[in-house]
């Protein structure tokens, strides 16, 4: 009877270490069982709980403090208007000419860079402003004849068989609001628009 016992007793206690051994241990280098086993221990103990350690605090250094309390001024904020080298906005440029044209009213030499366009240190004409200014308007009204960039369509798209059909704006919008409101009240009566009553 006691061989028996003990057989179980042993054979219990190892299948239980085994069964411990392959559990998951989730980091703390013991199983779940061996963690619960420890708690409800430790719960159940009557032993008085260990007081942790005291730690031997060092008082703390002072302050290093710099020998002289001087600071360096801040570097000026170059992204400001009072900057030398701050760009000119179009808005002020256009003032700024205004003005300078004012102020030469008089002076029959002075020719203002608001009459005069100036490329690459050249002086342009009336008519070759002129000129410019038409090739941008075929540009821009798509009326040239020839392709400017790869992403232009290619001339033979831009052609229609009906010149007429350019200016075609189609039905006006009164006209369709018109007949919209005519569709609706002969579909709300109920009536075909050659009934009477």
């Amino acid at each position: 009877m006691y061989r028996v016992a003990g057989t179980l007793f042993v054979l219990s206690a190892v299948s239980m270490g085994a069964a411990g051994c392959m559990g998951p241990t989730y980091g703390t280098d013991k199983t779940a069982t061996e963690q619960l086993v420890d708690d409800l221990g430790d719960s159940i103990s009557i032993a008085p709980t260990k007081r942790p350690e005291k730690i031997a605090y060092q008082p703390r250094g002072q302050l290093v403090k710099p020998a002289e309390a001087r600071l360096i001024a801040p570097q000026q904020n170059l992204a400001s208007a009072e900057n030398p080298n701050w760009v000119e906005s179009p808005e002020q440029m256009r003032d700024r000419l205004k003005q300078e044209a004012d102020d030469n009213v008089d002076n029959p030499n002075y020719r203002s860079p608001l009459i005069v366009g100036v490329t690459e240190g050249k002086t342009k004409s009336v008519e070759q402003q002129a000129t410019e200014y038409r090739e941008a308007r075929k540009i821009m009204e798509g009326r040239e004849n020839r392709r400017r960039f790869m992403s232009d369509p290619p001339l033979e798209y831009r052609k229609v068989d009906d010149p007429a059909k350019l200016t075609d704006l189609g039905e006006s919008e009164a006209a369709k609001d018109k007949r919209r409101r005519k569709e609706a009240e002969v579909a709300g009566t109920g009536r075909k628009w050659w009934q009477l009553w």
